[in-house]
């Protein structure tokens, strides 16, 4: 079983006011199509980790199956909200996904939740990263043995002290676009998405 942690708590503050993940992408909100294309690869668990606009982000991903946990601290970064994610999880693996990237799609996500699940057979603490070109992206995917080092992490950059402190048991997986790289943070970023998106 795999369980996907979507950080969707940011204040978006390089796209202030607008709150990015509420953006329209073909007439849904940013933060609808992302977690649309996990829940089509089949995941077993979607946890939504909230924050700002706890209340809309719900709202927009009404009457998908996920369940929601709300960081109180998320403007002091990814890692609270990934210790939140965490707590509610269940699965042998944790795929830490963002929000914003909604160029993923969902048979890019089974190719993740494939190779973890293959991974994990031979290497229980298997960490899983995606690769395009020589370019490590987003999600990765932790398994469940890092359970309590994720729920201590300091505030800070999120997991990847974690990720650098384990390097013997990397597994990069090889992705066949860049979509694992490209995240949304400015108006230009939202542009050229869009813009990919409809192609």
């Amino acid at each position: 079983m795999l369980s996907a942690i979507l950080l969707a708590a940011g204040s978006s503050t390089r796209m202030a006011p607008a709150n990015k993940l509420l953006l329209p992408c073909q007439q849904k909100p940013i933060v609808y199509h992302t977690a649309n294309h996990l829940l089509a690869s089949g995941i077993d668990e979607l946890i939504v980790v909230t924050g700002h606009e706890s209340a809309a982000i719900a709202a927009a991903l009404h009457p998908f199956p996920v369940k929601f946990v709300h960081n109180p601290e998320y403007a002091r970064g990814l890692t609270g909200s990934i210790r939140s994610g965490i707590h509610m999880a269940h699965g042998e693996g944790y795929m830490i996904c963002l929000a914003d990237m909604f160029l993923i799609t969902a048979p890019e996500y089974v190719l993740l939740r494939t190779a973890f699940e293959q991974q994990y057979r031979h290497d229980v603490q298997c960490i899983m990263l995606p690769d395009y070109q020589g370019h490590t992206g987003n999600p990765v995917i932790f398994s469940s043995f890092y359970r309590d080092a994720l729920l201590s992490l300091p505030q800070g950059e999120g997991a990847k002290s974690l990720v650098r402190a384990h390097s013997t048991h990397h597994r990069r997986v090889p992705m066949p676009t860049d979509h694992v790289l490209r995240d949304l943070d400015t108006p230009g970023d939202y542009e050229d998405l869009i813009h990919r998106s409809t192609q």
